[in-house]
């Protein structure tokens, strides 16, 4: 039997595509479709072989192609070999031509063009390392977002993710045994998030961890009760900083991340 799979081609890179093949998939009950990926198409003929390679697989094919003869070539190739084709980007640049009355500039590539907002990015994502965990309180003054909440609470994965939106964040620790540093109270000018978690579930999360480590699942750190004194005393610090407080219990990174940007 032949492989189900998604031809995923571009005239850029082609992770646009690719994504939104791969969160197509996620809603389907099936590992049995894999995503092959073209990227940088320049010329027709990289089209025509694509079209027949997945007539000849029986799968379908995402596209982002900018390129209007290219474009052409994939409509025209895909209806003679009778191949189903989904045009990702052609019907949102449509839209804009026939709602705004302006013309694209049929340039691929744009979305990793590397300019002001990739080196900002690039900036935040080398802040984020630098000032992650409290390393350095310093980081708290110059970030325009800082997280705070107990340990496994999703503190740096967040960190990173609204770093790659270009925004520059710090995270901070809160431990009990730890007085939190007095930058933390003089951030007037910054957002703030505190970040908490439902003690059955942050358990769990520490109770992996753990076991990921090596180590045995008796520790302290992972008892039910020391994670609800933890949170406990988050909570005061949450209130003395009067921030908003997110519960990350049942929540994507993604879906915070939303959030805390709404704030912004």
């Amino acid at each position: 039997m032949r492989d189900k799979t998604i031809f995923v081609c571009s005239d850029a890179i082609g992770e646009t595509a690719e994504a939104v093949a791969k969160a197509t998939l996620r809603q389907f009950a099936t590992e049995q479709v894999k995503v092959k990926r073209y990227g940088n198409i320049k010329h027709e003929d990289e089209v025509k072989a694509i079209v027949r390679e997945a007539s000849d697989n029986g799968g379908f094919i995402a596209y982002t192609l900018v390129q209007p003869e290219l474009r052409d070539t994939m409509r025209e190739e895909t209806v003679r070999l009778g191949v189903r084709a989904v045009d990702v980007m052609g019907p949102m640049m449509q839209a804009f031509i026939d709602t705004f009355n302006d013309s694209p500039k049929y340039k691929p590539g744009l979305l990793h063009e590397m300019d002001e907002s990739y080196f900002r990015k690039i900036e935040a994502i080398e802040f984020a390392v630098k000032y992650d965990d409290g390393k350095d309180a310093r980081g708290l003054l110059q970030a325009q977002v800082v997280l705070v909440g107990v340990s496994r609470t999703s503190k740096t994965p967040l960190s990173v993710f609204l770093a790659h939106k270009g925004i520059k964040t710090a995270n901070y620790p809160i431990t009990i045994e730890v007085k939190p540093p007095e930058e933390l109270f003089k951030l007037k000018d910054r957002l703030v998030i505190g970040l908490t978690m439902q003690p059955e579930r942050l358990l769990k999360i520490r109770l992996e961890r753990l076991k990921a480590l090596g180590l045995p699942s008796q520790a302290h750190y992972a008892s039910l009760e020391r994670i609800e004194k933890e949170i406990r005393f988050a909570d005061e610090i949450m209130g003395r900083l009067s921030c908003p407080v997110i519960d990350v219990t049942e929540r994507a990174i993604e879906e915070t991340a939303g959030i805390i940007m709404s704030y912004l």
